[in-house]
């Protein structure tokens, strides 16, 4: 199935070869590195390393949206990525810069300082002026899935059909953004985010299904807790690389991970 080419930077990418998104994580309470690199000094030393290795897209994000996750304001929010997003786009003019958040304030900030595409785990949902802004500012919207909050979420896993009712959201969502003229439109279905641990495998089964939009897939499963529980605490690595490889093999298109030279090394 042909899916739709999506315009970056002025450049089309048709997606021909899966693209390694790099998370970097600019709060003191990432559910994985646990803030390790929310230091300007360390996050530039992420950066460069993740170049080195080979990604593609960073995608920058200033709050943790990990279970349970607290409501920070907005400026604090963006004092955490400002100067990490004006760092990558001056020194690395050819990676893809994506930022992680749901507030469309940051997002008008965030292009002023050379990022290239909006990753909205809220699906629009947080901020009614999202997909209006992704118009305004012609840039690339990664639409997930979502229900509830980071706070609610893990409560809002009782779907009639965990796949039917994705489908729908997304078809209504998609809609909403073409009325907008959104046309570069980049679906996530959204691992680990109001999903429990049986619907997160149901997903992954079915992952192909999702080709019926005829848009690129993304997948973000890199360490997350239902592989924890599969593999064990000291085999996340290892049962992402798995679990991306079934995802890889199943139509995904941009993988979003922590660790960018194994998962460069399984894409090749």
């Amino acid at each position: 199935m042909i899916k739709r080419s999506i315009n970056i930077k002025g450049e089309l990418y048709s997606f021909d070869k899966p693209l390694v998104m790099g998370i970097v994580n600019m709060t003191p309470d990432s559910f994985f590195d646990g803030g390790k690199y929310n230091d300007l000094d360390q996050a530039k030393l992420r950066v460069d390393k993740m170049v080195k290795e080979g990604v593609d897209i960073l995608d920058i994000g200033g709050y943790s949206t990990r279970p349970g996750a607290d409501v920070i304001p907005s400026d604090v929010e963006w004092n955490r990525i400002k100067d990490i997003i004006e760092y990558s786009s001056s020194k690395y003019k050819n990676i893809i810069i994506s930022v992680d958040s749901f507030r469309s304030d940051i997002i008008r900030k965030a292009f002023d300082s050379g990022a290239d595409i909006i990753n909205d785990i809220s699906g629009g949902n947080y901020d009614k002026n999202m997909f209006k802004t992704a118009s305004e500012l012609r840039m690339p919207y990664i639409l997930m899935h979502i229900r509830g909050t980071p706070k609610t979420m893990l409560d809002k896993t009782d779907y009639k059909e965990l796949i039917p009712d994705i489908m729908d959201y997304f078809k209504k969502k998609i809609d909403m953004l073409y009325d907008l003229d959104v046309v570069d439109v980049i679906i996530d279905p959204g691992f680990g985010f109001a999903k429990d641990y049986e619907q997160n495998y149901e997903l992954l089964r079915n992952l192909k299904l999702f080709q019926i939009f005829e848009l690129p897939l993304l997948v973000g499963l890199s360490r997350k807790s239902f592989i924890k529980k599969k593999y064990g605490e000291d085999k996340t690595l290892e049962g992402t690389l798995e679990l991306n490889k079934i995802a890889l093999e199943n139509g995904a298109d941009i993988i979003r991970v922590h660790d960018v030279k194994e998962n460069k090394l399984l894409i090749k």
